[in-house]
């Protein structure tokens, strides 16, 4: 029905969402382990065809409950464009829920806190939030284009505004030799934060990107197994203290062992599961089921 422009992604929780792509691309598009829009250039889309789109999805989903707006960049629009695109959802559709994006750090904090109450105001209320590592070397090596403090500005920033935050992060970021300081400083940085749900990845390095990701990483880079993985997730679990309630997920298609709970009541139990997983390697994830 909508004339999408592919390659489409959204966050797992967005399945039952309509999407409109309001931008195309991501504006900065540098992240080494990120190949979601590298056949992209960044567009901001035209009022005149994202209207256009909307009149058209009203016609046919009128019962529509949450819009997601795409691609990997909405919030770099400017916030009178925004507030627009969002009164005029907000007109069409009137059993909308929620409406969320994709928010790089950067986004966040070039927007000012008037700015980012305004668009909470008129309609969007959450932020998917890619931390991927708290660890600022690593951050460095992936050219992320933040550091863990303007993460963790950056997420009080939204929190401040109102808004339900999601962050992902990604095991096996710093591989082999970095794979306690990753775990240990990103757990720092989801205690600082305290998001209201955090997603755990693993990483997998497609054809695409992967030679861009050695190279940028500038040493050896020495994957880790599905043992590591799990030694990875014990480890976040064990370190993160979030001051407030955190629903935590690590059953993304590309992850060895599926766990999830909510801190800090299901913390213990999370931990336990993950010292039956550890003496029942037979429940991994076969390596041909796995997923991005």
């Amino acid at each position: 029905m909508l004339n999408y422009d592919y390659p489409l992604y959204r966050p797992p929780s967005e399945a039952q969402s309509l999407i409109f792509q309001v931008t195309l691309g991501c504006s900065f598009n540098k992240c080494s382990y990120c190949n979601m829009y590298r056949t992209k250039e960044y567009q901001e889309r035209h009022w005149e065809e994202i209207k256009m789109e909307i009149d058209i999805a009203a016609r046919h989903m009128q019962e529509t409950r949450r819009i997601f707006l795409a691609d990997g960049d909405a919030l770099n629009l400017s916030t009178e464009r925004l507030i627009q695109i969002l009164d005029y959802i907000r007109t069409k559709f009137s059993n909308i829920e929620r409406i969320s994006c994709y928010a790089m750090p950067k986004n966040i904090l070039e927007k000012s806190p008037e700015d980012l109450k305004r668009l909470h105001d008129a309609g969007l209320g959450m932020f998917y939030i890619g931390i991927e590592t708290g660890a600022d070397i690593i951050l460095k090596k992936i050219t992320k284009g933040a550091t863990s403090q303007t993460i963790i500005k950056s997420c009080q920033k939204a929190k401040d505004a109102g808004y339900t935050i999601s962050c992902m992060i990604i095991l096996g970021l710093g591989g082999k030799y970095y794979s306690k300081q990753h775990i240990e400083d990103t757990a720092k940085v989801l205690s600082a934060t305290s998001p209201h749900y955090v997603g755990a990845l693993t990483l997998q390095l497609e054809e695409g990107i992967r030679d861009e990701f050695l190279t940028k990483f500038r040493e050896p880079f020495l994957p880790i197994d599905d043992t590591d993985a799990l030694d990875e997730l014990e480890l976040l679990v064990r370190k993160m203290e979030p001051a407030t309630p955190v629903v935590f997920r690590a059953n993304h298609g590309s992850n060895a062992y599926p766990i999830g709970g909510t801190f800090p009541q299901e913390k213990e139990s999370m931990l336990e599961k993950i010292s039956y997983l550890r003496e029942h390697p037979e429940l991994c994830r076969p390596i041909g089921f796995r997923g991005f």
